[in-house]
């Protein structure tokens, strides 16, 4: 991008609709660390959704959402150390952060409590509104991007910026990573069968558990999964109790939490990264009579992002998508309301029409 030639194109939501149109808007003028980087696919999470519907009620439109990012980085500022022009990278749910507190002193930037979204966030810097990565060109600090490996295909290895690391940072942190461990995952949609892949990588025998008996076969045969629990099967789930060191629940969905708990092992950990509207209901029996623990996580750090993309690199590991223009993205987001997608849609923004005609 040319200094002075900030202008961005994309496809932007208006209002509470949630409908996405062709919007012309200007990027900041790049800072001395920033890095500017021409998007080639951005992923669509379901926090999208909640934000341009404005479920959350903080959207300020005009609103770009996108923040499963990766593209290439086309020009460098002076002060840049970590990138050079043509170097593949990726951008995540945030883009800036206080930089001072204990959070992000830790690396764990995503709770410090000044996060800036990449999309409709608000700027430490000048009070703007953050715009994401449905548009054809986005800046952003180089402290704030991540190196995307050259043996992954671009297209699946956006939604690890969101999706990835959500289930990566938890099982990491909390020691469910281990060779020969039990993990049961909760859910199969886009996090959950990541957390399949991640989890199979690490050496873990993994037991998939969903309402749904179809997913039984795309959880074995396609993803690898060890077995298959159906969780409105009591005798399944009766044979299956206290035999897994840790569960991890992806689901957004209200459901019942006690039957999970009673398939750890006594000090099992359940880690929670899905985010129901209704407050789970959790039964103290459930955890004090095996000493059992439940854990929130919310995404992961700079650090822990890059650690992620690192590990998919040396094992292959990309989301399953479906790749889209985005003259298609309302339909896509019609779609993923459904559930109607295996298991991520990317827009190939790159190869879309952006923008609004000048003429």
């Amino acid at each position: 991008m040319a200094e002075g030639n900030n202008e961005a194109h994309g496809w932007a939501a208006r209002d509470a609709s949630g409908h996405l149109s062709p919007f012309n808007f200007s990027r900041r003028v790049p800072r001395d660390s920033d890095v500017t980087i021409k998007v080639l696919f951005c992923g669509l999470c379901h926090t999208d959704l909640h934000v341009i519907k404005n479920e959350w009620g903080n959207a300020m439109y005009p609103l770009v959402p996108g923040h499963e990012i990766v593209g290439f980085v086309t020009d460098v500022a002076s002060g840049v150390t970590k990138f050079k022009a043509g170097d593949n990278v990726g951008v995540g749910y945030f883009v800036d952060s206080c930089r001072s507190c204990e959070s992000c002193s830790k690396g764990y930037e995503s709770y410090c409590p000044q996060l800036v979204e990449t999309s409709n966030g608000v700027d430490l810097h000048d009070g703007a509104t953050t715009q994401g990565g449905f548009s054809d060109v986005i800046i952003v600090s180089q402290d704030y991007a991540v190196r995307v490996p050259a043996t992954l295909p671009l297209a699946g290895a956006a939604p690890l910026l969101c999706a990835g690391v959500t289930v990566f940072s938890p099982m990491v942190q909390y020691g469910l990573n281990s060779p020969g461990k039990h993990l049961g995952v909760v859910g199969l949609g886009g996090l959950g069968h990541v957390a399949v892949k991640f989890g199979k990588a690490f050496g873990m025998t993994v037991t998939v558990i969903s309402t749904s008996p179809s997913k039984r076969q795309e959880a074995v045969e396609l993803l690898g999964a060890d077995a298959f629990l159906v969780s409105r099967d009591a005798e399944q789930m009766k044979a299956a109790a206290a035999t897994m060191e840790c569960v991890i629940d992806t689901v957004s969905a209200e459901h019942p939490v006690a039957p999970l708990l009673e398939l750890l092992k006594p000090l099992g950990q359940m880690v929670v990264v899905g985010l129901p509207a209704k407050p789970l209901e959790v039964p103290a029996f459930s955890l004090v009579g095996g000493g059992k623990r439940v854990a929130g996580s919310g995404g992961g750090g700079v650090g822990e992002c890059q650690a992620m993309l690192d590990f998919a690199g040396e094992h292959g590991i990309v989301a399953d998508v479906e790749v889209v223009g985005m003259d298609y993205v309302n339909t896509a987001i019609e779609r993923l309301e459904r559930n109607d997608v295996r298991y991520r849609f990317v827009v190939d923004v790159a190869g879309s029409k952006l923008g609004v005609d000048s003429a």
